[in-house]
């Protein structure tokens, strides 16, 4: 074999494991993008770069994979989902106490299942990992809720709030947060927006445009 031909060979060598390994590197992008979605692109904007945003990501995949997470009992469950609609049915009458009770019912519910909640920012970590589809929506219900405690949350903004911890509390449910029927124990409430929080809308709505008229 002649010393071009073992160049080439070693040129094609190279080339393929060149290749293999941007193969690789891309696989583990798009497996981050899957698994954090919207999560992936707020770490790539907030971080340094696209390539310590994905550091980040795979460390929280990391430490996730050491807790020793809870599936909950049915009747953990339905205690669960009974809490949420006296939480909903509240707010019709008393929104700033229902988004108060929300947010503390979140995060017992994510301690229940094993989650930290000592750090904020740790549990939001963790929270990614699983359920970053609502993470968003958990983010500005928390914001809310701080603000809601310094009475400079508007009724609208409570009203979202409710909202985005509804959507959290159903994907760490598993299911839609809503009690069961009584004549079918077990399976979820076919309505999966309880009256209460139907109510509530109309009465956000109801308030915005009372004020609309005054102005």
């Amino acid at each position: 074999m002649s010393s071009t031909q073992i160049l080439v060979i070693v040129l094609i060598a190279v080339v393929v494991i060149v290749l293999a390994g941007v193969a690789w590197f891309l696989m583990r992008r798009q497996s981050l993008q899957r698994r954090f979605g919207p999560e992936y692109d707020r770490a790539v904007a907030e971080g340094d770069s696209r390539l310590s945003a994905e550091r980040d990501l795979r460390e929280r995949e990391r430490r996730h994979s050491e807790l020793e997470l809870n599936e909950l009992s049915p009747e953990a469950r339905e205690r669960y989902a009974a809490k949420w609609e006296e939480i909903q049915v509240r707010f019709v009458d008393a929104p700033e106490n229902a988004v108060g009770a929300a947010d503390d019912l979140v995060t017992q519910l994510v301690g229940d299942r094993g989650y930290p909640t000592d750090d904020y920012d740790e549990q939001l970590d963790h929270l990614s990992v699983e359920h970053a589809r609502t993470l968003g929506n958990y983010r500005e219900a928390h914001e809310i809720s701080l603000r809601n405690r310094k009475g400079e949350a508007t009724t609208e903004e409570l009203r979202r709030a409710v909202l985005h911890y509804r959507s959290l509390v159903a994907d760490l449910l598993g299911g839609e947060p809503a009690v069961p029927d009584a004549d079918t124990a077990g399976e979820p409430a076919r309505d999966s927006m309880p009256d209460a929080t139907r109510e509530a809308d109309r009465g956000a709505t109801d308030d915005s445009t009372h004020d609309s008229t005054q102005r």
